[in-house]
């Protein structure tokens, strides 16, 4: 069988099992005083992951604070977001522990994004793994190619659309290189950058359908109604800093080891391992149901 490796995206999981359990504010404290729903439930999402994508190797990537590479280029990069809840504040460290419970990379990188981080892995492994990424960012769906697929997170556990190389022009009516230019026309709101104002999703994917990339739109210009052509001309350098903003990066420098990901649980150990976090969690191996 294939090596497989799920390539966790920590900050998605944790913030989605957070506000999915936070909405009653009855938290579950450990006895440190530190609520524990979001670590909680990502525990329920990472082993979810593995039980369904039976990976033979794991790495959870994680953001490293609001400040990047992308924030120097545009300071107003997801500027429209507040404060992190109180609550969920100290279960940014807590979670690492527990995910460090099972002997696999944590990895974060200063000045980058889990985005950047997870791109890179996948980038250096497809060759040699199936590579499945666990995620709620649509974002990362430029990253699908042979070997290499996106399991977006739905409400609920278990429950995914998962994009391939073989139904992604099915599913989305691009290919995933074109999500690229797809974004730099349309931006991003829930990131904070515009794209071209005016262009919405109908317009930009009938463009990339007919012309392509944004090159070939540019050099066919004047096939374009008057209005598309003046918002393009307006906006032409927004959607070049869109584009970057929106592009994963692939060629990190990350120091870590293959051998480190593999997934071994001792399902002896796991639990009481995990107790010792304060989180209190039914046993693992009753979960993955193995």
């Amino acid at each position: 069988m294939k090596n497989r490796l799920l390539l966790v995206d920590g900050m998605a999981l944790l913030f989605r099992g957070y506000f999915a359990t936070a909405y009653t504010k009855n938290f579950m404290y450990n006895e440190d005083g530190i609520a524990t729903n979001g670590v909680h439930q990502f525990l329920r999402y990472f082993l979810d992951g593995i039980k369904k994508f039976d990976p033979t190797h794991v790495i959870c990537c994680w953001d490293m604070g609001s400040k990047t590479f992308r924030t120097e280029i545009y300071p107003n990069y997801k500027s429209n977001r507040g404060e992190p809840p109180e609550e969920l504040v100290p279960q940014f460290d807590l979670v690492k522990k527990v995910v460090d419970q099972f002997n696999i990379p944590n990895i974060g990188l200063e000045n980058y994004e889990a985005d950047d981080i997870i791109g890179t892995l996948a980038n250096e492994y497809a060759a040699d793994y199936q590579i499945t990424i666990q995620t709620g960012d649509l974002d990362m769906l430029q990253l699908v190619r042979q070997n290499v697929e996106i399991a977006i997170m739905r409400k609920g556990i278990g429950n995914y659309d998962l994009f391939t190389d073989d139904n992604f022009f099915a599913e989305r009516g691009l290919n995933p290189h074109q999500i690229i230019d797809f974004k730099g026309f349309t931006g991003d709101s829930a990131d904070n950058y515009p794209g071209i104002k005016g262009i919405g999703e109908k317009t930009a994917l009938s463009l990339l359908q007919k012309y392509h990339n944004f090159d070939n739109i540019l050099l066919n210009i004047h096939e374009l109604t008057p209005g598309q052509r003046k918002k393009i001309e307006t906006d032409v350098d927004m959607f070049h800093l869109s584009k970057q903003l929106a592009t994963i990066k692939c060629d990190l420098s990350i120091a870590c080891q293959i051998n480190d990901a593999k997934l071994l649980i001792n399902f002896n150990e796991i639990d009481e391992k995990i107790a010792n976090t304060g989180i209190r969690f039914k046993p693992v191996k009753e979960f993955l149901k193995l």
